[in-house]
């Protein structure tokens, strides 16, 4: 099947912001003991790609043993953003996203399907310049499968023709669910049965091998 999509996520695929991320949610959780630390930042880990909103309302049910409310869930948000967001400005991409986003801008339709809330996550491209590679960019709400759906939709293509590139096991999820190919970036997704690279050097050459253009 030839490749007609091409889907990013952004946070550990595009830039290499993953790290600042976890140290914003330490942060969060810091003023309630080392051990409700330790679990939130683990339990960011193993969800990547989740909305930051779930991730908090799971550490107030799970850890603070209670629902969060609406005040402090945007709250949270807000201080989150304090502290990461002008580290994520800076962050360097992650080794070959720019190259893979120069071969292929204008002969695939390239879109960002992420979990970071849509505002944010079409301010930070822009600033960064990168926006102008991508038909579109959908980040939160909805979750990752949902927005994935609707990239396919709006390509006009069927699932099997696009590729979803992603770091957490919510982008592989997310393309098994809708039925798309998948491409594992990172340590998190080695050894599973789909095509993997450390980073997205070797992004190019599997795509080339997938694709007549």
């Amino acid at each position: 099947m030839r490749l007609e999509c091409l889907v990013f996520d952004c946070d550990g695929v595009l830039l290499d912001s993953v790290p600042v991320k976890t140290r914003a949610f330490a942060r969060l959780a810091e003023p309630f003991g080392p051990e409700a630390r330790d679990r939130f930042v683990m339990y960011h880990s193993v969800h990547g790609g989740v909305s930051r909103y779930r991730k908090f309302a799971w550490f107030f049910q799970e850890v603070l043993g209670r629902e969060i409310s609406q005040k402090e869930s945007e709250e949270w948000g807000r201080r989150f953003a304090e502290y990461a967001l002008d580290e994520v400005r800076r962050c360097p991409l992650i080794p070959g996203a720019l190259e893979t986003l120069e071969r292929w801008h204008g002969v695939l339709p390239l879109y960002v399907c992420s979990g970071a809330p849509q505002e944010e996550l079409s301010v930070v491209l822009r600033e960064r310049g990168l926006d102008r590679y991508f038909a579109a960019i959908y980040g939160s709400p909805p979750a990752k499968a949902r927005l994935l759906a609707q990239v396919v939709r709006e390509a006009g293509v069927i699932p099997e023709a696009a590729l979803m590139v992603g770091d957490a096991v919510t982008d592989r999820n997310a393309a098994e669910e809708v039925g798309t190919l998948f491409y594992g970036v990172g340590e998190g997704l080695k050894g599973g049965p789909f095509p993997w690279g450390a980073d997205l050097t070797g992004l190019n050459d599997w795509i080339s091998t997938h694709s007549e253009a």
